[in-house]
């Protein structure tokens, strides 16, 4: 089955046809390090991760770019109340995305631009607008004539005149229309400023996408990402003049974009006091339930954030993470022999992987690609009740086999990273060996009748949320 694209400027499933035949080219809009990143940066740069990591599993050789907006109001604005330059806020929260974004396991882009190095690009590109005559000069403020871009609107749906006769009543005056939009900006006092043709001045918002997305993928490349608060104008504006500046249409091949987070059914903000920082979080819930919650919705849909639906996802994840610890029981056994048990266990794997396959080729539904799992974790937890109570034979190869399938799926999500490194529970090695420890004591007390120091033993580790499950292949532990 073929990769299947919900591509927001046709407003319909499409499939997916590489540029390049085996390559993929994907441009995400980061952050604005103005502060730490909040729970909506989180979802998109989640969910390109996830993408990414699917369509290298496809086989797929993936370049992925994502740049920072490091030059921008909020950031200078912040600065100047700190008493420090624009540079100090942008290196101190660039350095925050990167803490929060590796403890959610999001795999690194393979560039990320900021605006401050690309100053020579930027001017270029709008002096070739100017000369093109998509764009005109005004004290020293470069604006793009909307009106000369016949296909303007057709990406958020918007009709120019419609914009035009809504446009607030304070508008600069000195515009052809007032939807028109600013290119290069002239210098303010307390503002960063670089030299240009039309005098000292700093990048408008933008261009700097259209700029670093042609130096570092060229005139067009196959998908552009973001939340859908960027539709308009930003990747609307990012069209216009990436196709008026090249020549060369289209700009991009799928625009994608995710659905809004809500918290308890409100929209996200500062003045409502619901405005939640990933960091925050983080000290409430462990990273991966963070990342299984996002993931468990389907990226274009709205998702309502909530300490209750959070809780729910950390319980979910759990009986996922119990079917990572039951397979790494299972890879200690020896192989005993052919069984029914071990062929009906990779068969349920080979349907598993195929339905979940088929959820991510839908338009990334990882939603549904989470459920095949957890029928996957399901009959892997049977297989090992029927080993452990010696109902069956254990064949370890075609175990494997199915381990291996149910490992894939996690790595494409993202999710059970420690589990899968053989850390049980986010156990460390000191953890693991202390354990052994204990359960070696408790079989000698059981060994020598001592039943009451053994059940103690038990009984204490219970206390502290450990399970001790005594089978013919041994004792297992996990954390309850």
């Amino acid at each position: 089955m073929t990769v299947r694209v919900y591509n927001t400027l046709t407003r319909q499933k499409e499939e997916f046809i590489p540029k390049e035949p085996g390559k993929v080219s994907i441009y995400v809009c980061g952050v604005t390090p103005y502060n730490h990143p909040h729970i909506g940066n989180a979802r998109p740069f989640i969910t390109w991760d996830v993408i990414k990591r699917y369509l290298k599993f496809c086989g797929y050789q993936v370049h992925h770019v994502q740049n920072f907006t490091d030059i921008d109001d909020k950031i200078i604005r912040t600065a100047n109340q700190e008493g420090v330059a624009w540079d100090t806020i942008s290196s101190r929260y660039i350095a925050s995305y990167f803490e929060v974004m590796d403890q959610l396991h999001v795999s690194r882009a393979d560039s990320y631009p900021k605006v401050s190095d690309h100053i020579p690009e930027i001017i270029d590109m709008v002096k070739t607008l100017v000369s093109k005559g998509f764009a005109y000069e005004i004290d020293g403020d470069v604006y793009y004539s909307v009106e000369k871009f016949p296909s303007y609107g057709n990406l958020s749906g918007r009709n120019l005149e419609d914009m035009k006769a809504g446009a607030r009543v304070d508008v600069d005056d000195r515009k052809t229309h007032p939807m028109d939009f600013a290119l290069w900006k002239s210098a303010k006092p307390g503002e960063p400023a670089w030299d240009s043709p039309w005098g000292p001045g700093r990048p408008g918002w933008h261009i700097e996408c259209s700029a670093m997305s042609l130096k570092y993928l060229g005139e067009s490349f196959d998908f552009h990402g973001g939340g859908s608060d960027l539709i308009f104008p930003h990747h609307e504006n990012e069209i216009a003049q990436s196709e008026a500046c090249t020549g060369c249409s289209p700009f991009v091949r799928y625009w994608l974009h995710n659905g809004f987070i809500t918290v308890n059914e409100e929209k996200m903000s500062k003045s409502l006091g619901n405005f939640f920082l990933v960091k925050d979080i983080l000290e409430h819930y462990p990273a991966e339930v963070l990342r299984f919650f996002i993931l468990a919705t389907q990226y274009r849909s709205p998702l309502d954030f909530s300490d209750e639906r959070l809780t729910e996802a950390g319980k979910s994840l759990e009986r996922l993470r119990t079917a990572v610890e039951t397979c790494l029981q299972l890879n200690k056994l020896a192989h005993s022999g052919a069984s029914e048990a071990t062929a009906s266990l990779h068969k349920a794997a080979v349907r598993s992987q195929s339905e979940f396959c088929a959820a991510m080729d839908d338009d990334f539904n990882t939603a549904l690609a989470i459920s095949s799992m957890f029928g996957l974790a399901k009959e892997i937890n049977v297989y090992y009740s029927l080993i452990n109570s010696g109902k069956a034979e254990h064949h370890a190869e075609l175990y494997a086999a199915a381990r291996d399938i149910y490992f894939e799926m996690a790595e494409v999500l993202g999710i059970l990273v420690e589990e899968r490194a053989g850390k049980v529970s986010g156990s460390d090695t000191l953890v693991n060996d202390l354990m052994d420890i204990i359960i070696e004591l408790r079989q000698q007390a059981r060994q020598q009748k001592d039943w009451g120091t053994a059940d103690k033993i038990r009984d204490k580790l219970t206390a502290v949320g450990i399970v001790l499950e005594d089978s013919p292949q041994g004792v297992r532990w996990k954390k309850r």
